[in-house]
């Protein structure tokens, strides 16, 4: 027996990384899950986002588990794109209960200084998106008259100012606002809405270059190890990055029934980076 025995979740973003922890747990504890990444480029972001390889990968381990799971190329830009995946969900499995709406992206970049397509890039993708990817699932929760969890992923840098993440921490910030209002819409339908909050994960959007000069500027190439020694300073537990599990288990909680009047919250898993 399963915590989500006979529920159903949709996942963006479930190509690897959170999404794809998010995923495989979730069918571990009974759920079936709807998948969407993308195999679109955006030029601004300065490392390899996920392809069709990472999505197949994740419907393997999903399946290994016993559980269904449909998938599909959906970028979160592309409304009609998440609308589709998630009808051919609704067709296979006849259900939704779950929304984790996950993908988004990094490219780090002075506030000034910065192209236009990446402040865009950024936004349509992380804040944008998101309100796409709810606007396509939600109503399917509301329709099906049993309640529900949304959860959004958003950052530590909703609350934390770092150098050269403004266009980040303004859609991470974004989310807080967007969850809290939708939180109170559908409180009456007895959905709940949440967002998390973590801290650097180990996933390919932190274990880059980029991200390793943004993390040391004062070195000329940086690799993880100049990464860690800096990433620690900002967390006051004894760790540089978090593991993808690490949010999976925050988020699982905030979709089972353990956490059925908790709404409207910002969950932070932080390692006391906030403090």
């Amino acid at each position: 027996m399963g915590i989500l025995d006979g529920k159903v979740a949709f996942i963006t973003g479930a190509g690897r990384g959170q999404g794809r922890s998010h995923a495989v747990r979730f069918a571990h504890e009974g759920a079936d899950i709807i998948a969407v990444d993308t195999t679109a480029k955006v030029g601004s972001v300065p490392y390899a986002l996920a392809d069709a390889a990472d999505l197949a990968e994740t419907v393997r381990q999903v399946e290994a588990t016993g559980r269904r799971i449909v998938a599909r190329d959906a970028d979160v830009r592309d409304y009609a794109a998440l609308a589709g995946a998630v009808s051919d969900g609704m067709a296979a499995f006849g259900r939704l209960d779950i929304v984790v709406a996950n993908a988004g992206i990094s490219s780090p970049a002075p506030t000034l200084e910065m192209d236009e397509d990446v402040w865009q890039d950024m936004i349509d993708i992380n804040l944008t998106g998101v309100w796409k990817s709810l606007k396509a699932a939600v109503p399917h929760l509301i329709e099906g008259g049993r309640g529900g969890s949304v959860v959004i992923t958003s950052s530590l840098a909703a609350f934390h100012a770092n150098e050269n993440t403004a266009h980040y921490s303004a859609s991470k910030a974004g989310l807080v606002m967007l969850m809290k209002v939708l939180a109170k819409e559908l409180a009456p339908h007895n959905i709940r809405v949440n967002t998390v909050h973590p801290t650097t994960v180990a996933t390919e959007m932190i274990l880059n270059d980029a991200t390793y000069r943004l993390f040391r500027p004062d070195l000329e190439s940086p690799g993880r190890a100049d990464f860690e020694e800096a990433a620690r300073t900002l967390n006051r537990l004894p760790v540089a990055a978090l593991e993808p599990e690490d949010i999976t288990a925050t988020v699982l909680h905030l979709v089972s029934d353990a956490a059925r009047y908790v709404t409207g919250t910002t969950q932070l898993v932080d390692a006391g980076g906030a403090l």
